[in-house]
């Protein structure tokens, strides 16, 4: 039986102790458990298995060659950056959206048995209805990958109307607006601010309408902030994303140069809405910081395809947020692993996102004295590139344990 022993950082505090695990779930947190198998330094934060609820791995059925992310490098991906279990988005061309096609499509990752735990979403599109099972649900608002999204809001409300008390979550951005400036300039000009906030007065209103239990995904504009807090407070059930590419990155650092790496949707917005979402994920207004982890290649980068990949480079990510931004220990455990698992939880056999007794026992071990530069040959995203490259946080990931087991070499 694993005793692993160092400093424990969870959301009701940062403490010295030790994690008995038995059979790969958590058995016992305290002080004198026995002997430690594994001991980490005052360098060192221990954290319940950190999670990461949006990435695109891209693997289904209708693909033969899959040029992009397999379920199993994006599982590799995720244990380099210390993320040990993942749920992946629905916009696949084969689309989860129905009992058969959401079994079809968890019957090919259940037979790789990974070692990263993974929640599929099923995708909600025009005339889409609930499946008899609990899962949860990813609506976008605006032309996306694949089929599933719509031309107006009222298109969009008729098919949620179906999913009354289902878990929602949205990509914000309205496509009648997005039609009303596809015209313009750059791509930032094609999806200004107004897009997303019109669109999260539409999701609040459907959230509140049909009891849903709605998240708004990769949150980034600041304005919009204030209602998302104002709905909380209301009693809605909503929450809110922030990637590590909108509180990291904004419009003052795109250049000819790096253009083409920096598009993404919704898209880099201006500096203060990045300090904004920074302080968002502060003080509680997201809830979690999620990656939008979207592998797309090089060669699609140049052709104007959105997105960036984050998996291999979160945990380095959450030592600049610990190192140099200021957040507790206390408030990664939150955003990492105790509301990602919160948000899994309903739809998995195993509980994640705390270090105590019943608990999966997955971790992930951060050493914040021990910095990292990031260099594309220590990705394991099938792309190969990170927007990070040749850039040093100020730590890195020490170790992850899958039930129990450390990885020495997570990939």
């Amino acid at each position: 039986m694993p005793i692993i022993e160092g400093t424990l950082a969870d959301i009701d505090g940062v403490r010295h102790g030790q994690i008995a695990i038995d059979h790969g779930v958590i058995t016992a947190v305290g002080a004198n458990l026995g002997p430690a198998t594994h001991v980490f330094g005052d360098n060192c934060l221990i954290f319940a298995g950190m999670g990461d609820i949006h990435i695109h791995a891209r693997e289904d059925v209708s693909q033969k060659d899959i040029h992009k992310e397999t379920f199993a490098c994006a599982s590799a991906a995720a244990l380099n950056g210390g993320v040990l279990h993942v749920a992946d988005m629905p916009n696949n061309p084969a689309a989860p959206i129905d009992d058969a096609s959401y079994a079809t499509k968890e019957a090919l990752l259940q037979k790789q048995n990974l070692p990263v735990g993974f929640t599929l979403y099923a995708g909600i599109g025009p005339g889409t209805r609930p499946l008899k099972r609990v899962v949860p649900y990813k609506a976008y608002m605006g032309p996306s990958v694949g089929d599933l999204f719509f031309s107006t809001l009222e298109q969009l409300e008729e098919t949620l109307a179906h999913y009354a008390g289902q878990a929602v979550s949205f990509h914000c951005e309205d496509p009648v607006l997005l039609e009303k400036h596809k015209g313009a300039a750059t791509h930032e000009e094609r999806r200004p601010a107004e897009c997303e906030f019109s669109a999260t007065l539409f999701a609040l209103k459907m959230i509140e309408k049909y009891r849903l239990q709605g998240k708004l995904c990769h949150y980034s504009v600041g304005q919009g902030l204030a209602m998302i807090a104002a709905a909380k407070r209301k009693g809605l059930a909503v929450t809110a994303e922030a990637t590590p590419h909108h509180v990291f990155f904004d419009t003052e650092q795109i250049t000819p140069a790096n253009r083409a790496w920096m598009q993404m949707n919704p898209p880099l917005r201006k500096p203060w809405d990045r300090e904004a979402m920074l302080e968002a994920l502060r003080d509680g207004t997201a809830d979690y910081l999620a990656t939008d982890h979207a592998p797309h290649t090089l060669a699609e980068k140049e052709r104007g395809i959105s997105g960036q990949p984050h998996l291999d480079t979160y945990g380095p990510f959450v030592t600049w947020l610990i190192v140099e931004k200021g957040f507790t220990p206390q408030r990664i455990a939150a955003i990492c692993s105790a509301n990602p698992g919160t948000f899994v939880n309903p739809y998995q056999s195993e509980k994640w996102g705390r270090l105590l007794p019943g608990y999966i026992g997955s971790l992930t071990v951060l050493d914040l004295k021990k910095p990292i530069t990031i260099r594309r040959e220590m990705l394991r995203t099938k792309c190969g590139w990170s927007p990070f490259e040749g850039m040093t946080f100020p730590g890195s990931v020490a170790a992850v344990f899958v039930r129990g087991e450390r990885l020495r070499n997570p990939t």
